[in-house]
C-alpha cells in the first residue's frame, strides 16, 4: 500500500502553483517497483496489483454490508492514457453487483435541456456501491473550453464566457462535490498523466496492429493538435477543483502497469480509511440463527 508521503505527492495542490510540468508522467510512484528492471517491475506490479485487489474486494464487501457510504471514482485523461485499462484491470477484483461504470459521451438533447451536472447526478452510485465515471462533468471545463462551439450549443442564458464564467463552473463543481461528501459519497478523482510522446507511440501501435484499428479515430489527431490548449485547461481545472474534501490524484501514466497498480493502491487505502465495519446482527436475530442451525443439523442427521 502507498505510504502517506507518496500519497500526498500524488495529490494536486489547490491554487495557483499547480503545473503538470512538475509531475513526471514517466515516474514509478511505488518504491518497490522503482528500482527494478522493466520486466521485473512489470511482474512485481502484477503481484502488487493482485494484493491490492484482494484488499479492495474485502473493503467493497464491507462497504456493501455497511450501506452508509458510496464511492465515486472519476477518471479523466488525454486520449490513450489508459482509462479503459484501469477500469478493466483495477475493477476486476470487485463484485459486479457492487460496482457500476458510466461512460459519458456527447450530451443528448434531453441532457442539454438541463444543467451540466444533471446527467452525472442521475448516474451517481447508491450507498454501498462503487461508481466509476469514465469522463465526467469535468468535460464541461475541458473539451467544452477547448471547443467553444460546443458551449454555444448549451442553451445557456446570454452573457460573457470569460474567466468569471469558468470560475463559476469550478465553484459549482466544488460545492456539488462537497455536498456529496457531506452526505456519504467518497469522491476520488484521478488524472492519468501521459506524455505527448507516449501518446504518439500508442497511436502508432493502434495503426500497426489490425486488431487495434477499431480504437483509432482520425479525430484523435485533431485533438492531439490541441495538446497545449488541453494541458492549460487541465491545469486550471485541477488547481481550481483539487479540494480538501475531493482532491485530484495525478497518476503518472506512461507505464500502464505502474498506473494501474498506483490507482488500485490509492483506491484501496481511501476506502480502508473510512474505517467501516460490517453491521452487527441483533441478539434476537442471533437466537434465530441458533434455531436455524439446529434445524439444519437435524436434517443432516436424518
Amino acid at each position: 500500500m502507498l505510504r502517506t508521503k507518496l500519497l500526498r505527492a500524488l495529490q494536486a495542490e489547490q491554487g495557483g502553483k499547480f503545473r503538470l510540468a512538475d509531475h513526471d508522467p514517466d515516474r514509478i510512484m511505488i518504491p518497490e517497483l522503482s528500482n527494478l528492471k522493466k520486466e521485473e517491475a512489470q511482474s512485481a506490479a502484477k503481484r502488487f496489483l493482485k494484493e491490492n485487489l484482494e484488499e479492495l474486494s474485502t473493503a467493497q464487501e464491507t462497504l456493501w454490508a455497511n450501506d452508509v457510504w458510496s464511492v465515486l471514482v472519476i477518471l479523466q485523461a488525454m486520449d490513450t492514457a489508459g482509462k479503459d485499462g484501469i477500469i478493466k484491470h483495477v475493477m476486476s477484483g470487485i463484485n459486479p453487483q457492487g460496482c457500476q461504470v458510466v461512460s459519458f459521451k456527447r450530451p443528448s438533447d434531453e441532457e442539454l435541456d438541463h444543467t451540466f451536472l444533471w446527467r452525472c447526478m442521475k448516474a451517481l452510485p447508491e450507498r454501498g456501491r462503487i461508481g466509476i465515471f469514465n469522463r465526467s462533468y469535468y468535460e464541461e471545463t475541458l473539451v467544452v473550453r477547448v471547443h467553444p462551439e460546443i458551449l454555444a450549443r448549451q442553451k445557456l442564458p446570454s452573457g460573457k464566457r470569460g474567466g468569471k464564467f469558468w470560475e463559476e463552473r469550478f465553484d459549482d463543481i466544488n460545492r456539488f462535490e462537497r455536498h456529496l461528501v457531506r452526505n456519504g459519497t467518497l469522491v476520488l478523482k484521478f488524472f492519468l498523466h501521459i506524455s505527448k510522446e507516449e501518446q504518439r507511440r500508442r497511436l502508432l501501435a493502434r495503426l500497426d496492429d489490425p486488431e487495434k484499428h477499431w480504437k483509432f479515430e482520425l479525430a484523435d489527431l485533431g485533438e492531439r493538435a490541441l495538446w497545449d490548449q488541453y494541458i492549460e485547461a487541465y491545469e486550471e481545472t485541477i488547481r481550481s477543483t483539487s479540494t480538501r474534501w475531493a482532491p485530484w490524484y495525478v497518476i503518472p501514466a506512461d507505464h500502464k502497469w505502474s498506473a494501474r497498480a498506483t490507482v488500485a493502491a490509492v483506491l484501496t487505502r481511501a476506502i480502508a480509511g473510512l474505517d467501516l465495519e460490517a453491521p452487527e446482527v441483533p441478539a434476537e436475530q442471533l437466537k434465530k440463527f441458533s434455531a436455524a442451525r439446529r434445524q439444519l443439523e437435524k436434517e443432516g442427521r436424518g
